[in-house]
């Protein structure tokens, strides 16, 4: 990611993250009493169109200020995130998640993104950011709970292109708890992981992509497994999955997807799902041998991906551009790659 790249991500993100209109709120009224503003719920993720585009944005901003400290931007990046991660504002935060009805708000890639600020908050060694973080912890701590609650009832993966698929979180959750050293909330994870996708066979790759898909849910699986499984056992695992890969084979997850109409709030999906089928090509292929076949196979496509998705990041069209800068982050800087 070139600097001049930051500074138009770090542009979409500070335009968006007072924009308190419109908005998709996704909040159950429980009564005339409980209707309020986007903002009134949400002191600090009211921009952006809903929460989680919210709280991936403020993580993009703490991810270009990381990797760019002395950039142009820094400094009214930095200035806007000081008055947003107040202790009072995040408390607030933390307190909607304490009403039953909201109780499962944002399950659960709400939850992973949230978890992925404040882990990238955790290992950033900076004054401002350990004092984020530490006015993070309460909503922090709400999610890991209802994380923790809800998993052991979770029966069945959710597969689909969209929110609802769980491959993605668990991954976020799994990083999280890695990085913050909770030992149980990993053990839950890979045990629900290992429950879900180890025995993953022929993956129906000729089934995607959806009409509005974000995700890949082939390979989000795929890039999930490489964190949880020792390497010689997923290069195993990924022959089972993906048996044709290293002849250049995997239905349609090799092409990049076109978008018709950047200007349909469903339709830009499909620039997002480029963007992630790139980084979870390379995050496989991080993994694998050198000498490897499937190795050259996915990263040749991950960056005909990436070019697809990269052009369609600022268009012009709030549709896009509330979210797919941070999409673009997690790609360019390298987001999620370590085991």
């Amino acid at each position: 990611m070139t600097i001049e790249q930051a500074a138009g991500f770090a542009k979409l993100a500070l335009a968006g993250i007072d924009r308190e209109f419109p908005n998709k709120t996704g909040h159950v009224t429980t009564g005339p009493d409980d209707l309020k503003s986007p903002r009134e719920m949400h002191p600090v993720f009211y921009g952006h169109f809903d929460w989680h585009s919210s709280v991936h944005g403020h993580w993009m901003l703490v991810r270009l200020l990381k990797q760019f400290p002395e950039a142009p931007f820094a400094g009214e990046t930095r200035n806007m995130l000081q008055r947003r991660f107040t202790q009072e504002g995040l408390a607030a935060e933390a307190d909607y998640f304490r009403k039953k009805e909201n109780r499962s708000f944002e399950r659960m890639y709400g939850w992973a993104w949230a978890l992925r600020l404040a882990l990238e908050l955790r290992t950033w060694d900076d004054a401002d950011a350990r004092a984020w973080a530490r006015h993070l912890e309460p909503l922090e701590k709400e999610i890991v709970g209802l994380a923790k609650d809800y998993l052991p009832k979770l029966d069945w993966p959710v597969r689909c292109g969209f929110h609802p698929e769980t491959s993605f979180p668990l991954g976020q959750m799994l990083d999280y708890a890695r990085g913050s050293g909770d030992a149980e909330f990993e053990k839950l994870l890979i045990g629900k992981c290992r429950q879900f996708y180890g025995a993953d066979r022929d993956y129906p790759a000729a089934y995607e992509p959806s009409g509005n898909d974000f995700f890949s849910p082939g390979l989000n699986v795929a890039d999930l497994m490489r964190r949880v499984l020792p390497a010689g056992e997923f290069a195993t695992w990924l022959s089972g999955y993906f048996p044709d890969l290293a002849t250049g084979k995997a239905g349609n997850l090799l092409t990049p997807v076109n978008v018709s109409d950047p200007t349909d709030g469903h339709l830009i999906h499909l620039a997002g799902l480029n963007l992630n089928r790139a980084w979870t090509m390379r995050g496989i292929a991080s993994v694998l041998p050198e000498d490897d076949p499937r190795r050259k196979v996915l990263l040749d496509a991950a960056d005909k991906h990436a070019d697809a998705g990269l052009a369609l990041v600022a268009t012009g069209h709030y549709e896009g551009e509330h979210w797919l800068g941070s999409f673009a982050v997690y790609l360019l800087s390298g987001s999620g790659r370590s085991r």
